[in-house]
């Protein structure tokens, strides 16, 4: 399988800086370590560690989803400080993942991350990306097809997304539109997230709206500041061709599914709409934006979680558990004999079953 769009500790939302990839709750992939062209490393002092510490433990007081732990994993960030782990590092790129690493350790919250970037960051009201920012993430999204990477037909009839993150609404609505006219007339419909890193929850909604009759609750986003929740529903109406509630649905996963393509399977497989095929997802619920922390260092702080109206919870540091438990490489394969099965079983028509049968026979 080619190189993961994003790792397990891979995930975001908010374009930031030279990465403009994609993650939840808006548009771009922290990552542990740097992603893209290889940066300059630079050396760093006392001062500039001391700064970047206290400055993290101020947006974890004021801005973490939870409150209580927020003010928690400062002071145990403190403490690290004072104690003097950090003063041998004199490496901007290892102090970043040695953070990285403490914080998603006392955590295990896999959005909890600091980077760090060789070119300085521009100082922007509310951590809003700047103009060349926004440029770079319009060129990295329209270059990843707005997150759909294939679209086909297996034999049988079988309709394939192969989605690989869920770039903005303005982007991604037409890819989708044209994705899903594609599929109008499949028997059934394979949603691969295998390599699926994150995305926009708007366009993980506009996804989902396709395969409903009706407006469906889905997962909510409660945001802790400022105190509310987002409920989210998917829409009677879409562009193009919507393909409904009749046909089957399987979503394939793997250990590297993350954050915004988290929120579509934990969405479906729990309206009872998809099956899931593959193995536990990466675990990244949370939401939220990035923070400056000073002229070459940043930080994705989580300030949001979703909740489930039927599980009243998320995946937070669990995953997403799939219905058929495989590897990532059979997923597929698998998925695609459980389809000609169920098809197999209500086909009526001689000619249209012989098909089946023989696709099942070269599967298995």
């Amino acid at each position: 399988m080619q190189k993961r769009f994003g790792k397990k500790t891979a995930i975001v939302a908010v374009a930031v800086g030279a990465l403009a990839a994609l993650g939840i709750g808006a548009v771009t992939v922290f990552g542990q370590g740097h992603r893209g062209p290889p940066q300059v490393d630079m050396r760093i002092d006392q001062t500039t560690r001391s700064a970047v510490i206290e400055q993290i433990a101020q947006n974890l007081d004021k801005h973490y989803v939870f409150p209580d732990k927020g003010q928690d994993l400062a002071a145990r960030l403190r403490a690290r400080g004072q104690q003097g782990k950090y003063d041998s590092i004199t490496s901007a790129e290892k102090f970043a993942d040695t953070l990285t690493d403490d914080l998603q350790g006392d955590s295990k919250d896999k959005h909890l991350e600091v980077r760090y970037f060789e070119k300085p960051v521009a100082e922007t009201k509310d951590g809003e990306p700047s103009p060349e920012e926004q440029a770079e993430e319009l060129e990295t999204q329209t270059w990843l097809n707005g997150g759909i990477e294939h679209v086909s037909r297996f034999h049988g009839n079988l309709g394939y997304i192969d989605v690989h993150a869920f770039a903005r609404p303005a982007l991604a609505q037409a890819r989708w539109a044209a994705a899903m006219t594609l599929m109008a007339d499949t028997k059934a419909l394979i949603i691969d997230l295998r390599e699926c890193g994150g995305g926009d929850p708007d366009t993980v909604m506009i996804a989902a709206s396709y395969l409903f009759d009706k407006r469906t609750h889905l997962n909510d986003l409660y945001w802790r500041d400022p105190n509310i929740t987002d409920e989210r529903w998917t829409t009677e109406k879409v562009d193009g061709t919507k393909y409904g509630e009749k046909r089957k649905i399987y979503v394939l996963t793997s250990s590297d599914t993350a954050s915004g393509c988290e929120d579509l399977a934990y969405a479906l497989k729990n309206a009872g709409r998809a099956k899931l095929v593959g193995e536990t997802t990466a675990g990244a619920a949370h939401a939220g934006g990035p923070r400056r922390l000073g002229e070459h260092f940043m930080m994705f702080v989580p300030s949001g979680r979703p909740i489930n109206p039927v599980t009243h919870a998320d995946w937070e540091g669990t995953g997403v558990t799939p219905d058929i438990d495989t590897s990532a490489k059979k997923a597929l394969d698998r998925a695609r004999i459980l389809v000609l099965k169920d098809l197999l079983a209500v086909e009526t028509f001689d000619i249209a079953k012989h098909r089946l049968q023989t696709s099942l026979e070269e599967l298995e």
